[in-house]
């Protein structure tokens, strides 16, 4: 049932002169300008590796992958940073319109949903490097890996916008103030006028289809992986074989560790404040650990920026 006060679906609520005020952080500038930096920082190295990925002739599908999720990463942030830095420097908030509100909100989980299938994809391919290396040439071919980032994107935008439709078809009180420096679902979901547990069905079918089904997946290729290194005598050649997992569980570890704060708790558990804390960190800090991680951790990755500053490095000599 609908609560007291709240806006009836008409024209004048569902337009795009609807608006909806993003009251974001109450320290703008120490924020602004961590954030800022943040950002610069994540999109140099993102851009960095895509960029080294690209001029690669030969890449293997690892370094495919890893592509794909640094332009889902510096694509990511985009959606989120530029109207939170506005939200920062405007004092009161920033206003957001009904469209907008829902463009973000569908970018916003679309490009996370993407990440996690593609997070799918990369623990496949090394299932595939460990449990069948005499395949791996065979089976992780290029277009294999072409038609699996095409899925991933697919799969997290169809997702996304059902979740976004089903969100923005709910009645909306007469506040809009979204404690929150984006449109993020709960924060959204908060201003619902209804009373039941049906607003929140959406959002529950999303996170299984989003992150407890490609967590499943992930955890079944690494048993796999495991029980395949368990055979192995040699523990030289465990050790090696397993140092080339580490970079991905590490950021499997940090996309759902936060995804699953943020998005798989009870509604009696909702806090604003500390919701954009982590959100903060999310769209943030995650974005920039991961270059630093797979750059620090990657063979290939090393490799292939070490062959990009010294093809650099002739060309500024010629």
């Amino acid at each position: 049932m609908p609560c007291e006060g709240c806006m009836e679906r008409d024209n004048k609520s569902t337009d795009a002169t609807m608006e909806f005020l993003l009251l974001g952080f109450s320290e703008p500038r120490v924020l602004l300008f961590l954030i800022f930096l943040i950002h610069l920082v994540m999109l140099a190295g993102n851009v960095m590796i895509f960029m080294a990925v690209v001029m690669e002739p030969s890449r293997s599908p690892m370094l495919f992958f890893l592509c794909q999720l640094s332009v889902i990463e510096i694509c990511y942030t985009l959606v989120i940073v530029p109207k939170a830095l506005l939200s920062l420097i405007v004092v009161g908030g920033s206003t957001i319109s009904f469209i907008g509100c829902a463009a973000q909100m569908h970018l916003f989980v679309a490009l996370g949903g993407a990440e996690c299938f593609l997070l799918v994809a990369m623990s496949y391919d090394r299932y595939v490097a460990i449990c069948q290396p005499l395949h791996y040439v065979a089976v992780m071919s290029e277009g294999l890996c072409l038609r699996l980032a095409v899925a991933c994107c697919l799969g997290g935008f169809a997702v996304a916008l059902g979740l976004t439709v089903a969100v923005f078809r709910l009645p909306f009180c007469q506040s809009h103030r979204i404690n929150h420096f984006f449109c993020d679902v709960p924060a959204v979901l908060h201003l619902a006028c209804t009373q039941s547990y049906t607003r929140e069905l959406p959002l529950l079918a999303a996170c299984v289809l989003l992150l407890l089904l490609p967590f499943l997946l992930i955890l079944t290729s690494y048993v796999c992986i495991v029980v395949a290194l368990l055979r192995v005598t040699s523990s030289t050649g465990r050790g090696k074989a397993f140092s080339t997992c580490i970079s991905h569980l590490a950021i499997t570890l940090l996309h759902y560790g936060c995804a699953t704060f943020m998005y798989i708790r009870p509604k009696s558990s909702y806090s604003p404040a500390r919701d954009k804390t982590v959100s903060l960190v999310y769209t943030n800090i995650t974005p920039l650990l991961y270059p630093l991680i797979y750059s620090l951790r990657n063979k290939e990755i090393r490799g292939v920026l070490r062959k990009t500053l010294r093809r650099k490095k002739i060309a500024q000599l010629n």
